[in-house]
């Protein structure tokens, strides 16, 4: 292990089934990213040698703290490794397939090695886009079959759908298979829409077809009639509202014009005669006759009928 120290080579061979309980934490990235492997620094006790190991070798480490040397790290990672030197978290950058291990941290204490932080690193490509494919469609009066294929480069799955004017189903649910780069293939029903997805842990593509694109709805007869039956209604109460309307209408107008009637005939004017003067260019032989309204006589009663109106002509 090159120049560490033989009481440490001792201990790490020794001791190292004495590991103190740790749970692997699975980590997925995709080919090309960074990663950051953390530990905490208060799991390290002050000037305790501290390693970042991985496939559980005593002999492969990324880094090592050897106090009082300074954090070394090993040649096969020079320059894809970041760190702080008195923090513990580890970055590991521009991850391969080849990266895909488990990564521990172990630390060396009073008494034994202690394992403090463990991952299980899997590097994965993005996934390749993924088709669908209408392999078949057959129709009849009341329903609709067809048979699509979801394909990737090196996997593929069909599935069939019956439709009717209503609503669809697929046969035997939702197909799924693992691809043979270990990603999830699967072709699925959601509302009115068939998907196929590509995915892995990190990446995911999918493609989307209409299903009423591929099985049109037909007219439902039933259907028809009763939207006619609602149309009619409507039109019909549209009627009555309106003839209704009409007939209350008619009837204020009766009332208006009966109301002015009666206003006109208890308002009679005052009528009071004028005197017009004698035109002097007139024929004298048709004198004008003038006429006097005379009020009833207020004296002493000398006629029988004294309460007559009399009419003069002057």
């Amino acid at each position: 292990m090159g120049d560490i120290p033989l009481v440490f080579t001792v201990i790490l061979v020794y001791l190292s089934q004495m590991q103190g309980s740790s749970a692997v934490t699975p980590v997925f990235v995709q080919k090309g990213d960074d990663v950051m492997l953390n530990l905490t620094e208060a799991d390290v006790p002050e000037n305790r040698a501290v390693y970042w190991n991985f496939n559980n070798s005593d002999k492969e480490f990324l880094v090592r703290w050897l106090p009082p040397k300074e954090p070394e790290v090993s040649p096969g990672y020079t320059g894809r490794i970041e760190f702080t030197v008195k923090k513990y978290c580890v970055k590991l950058k521009n991850l391969q397939e080849t990266d895909s291990k488990v990564y521990t941290a172990r630390v060396i204490g009073a008494v034994g090695v202690e394992t403090k932080a463990e991952y299980y690193l899997t590097v994965q490509d993005p996934v390749s886009p993924v088709k669908l494919t209408v392999d078949s469609v057959s129709s009849s009066s009341d329903s609709c079959n067809l048979t699509v294929t979801c394909s990737t480069q090196d996997s593929h799955i069909s599935s069939t759908f019956t439709c009717d004017n209503k609503t669809c189903s697929q046969e035997g649910g939702e197909r799924s298979e693992v691809t043979t780069s270990a990603a999830s293939l699967r072709v699925y029903l959601v509302n009115d829409s068939i998907t196929c997805n590509h995915s892995n842990q990190v990446s995911w593509t999918n493609n989307v077809t209409k299903i009423w694109d591929l099985c049109p709805r037909r007219d439902d007869p039933n259907a028809h009639s009763v939207n006619v039956a609602v149309s009619v209604s409507i039109t019909f109460l549209f009627l009555i509202i309106i003839a209704a309307a009409s007939f209350c209408y008619l009837l204020w107008r009766r009332k208006q014009q009966a109301e002015s009637t009666l206003d006109a005939v208890y308002a009679v004017p005052e009528m009071e005669a004028v005197a017009q003067p004698l035109d002097p260019t007139s024929d004298s032989s048709s004198p004008p006759s003038i006429y006097s309204l005379l009020e009833p006589h207020t004296g002493p009663t000398t006629s029988t009928d004294a309460t007559d109106i009399v009419y003069s002509t002057i």
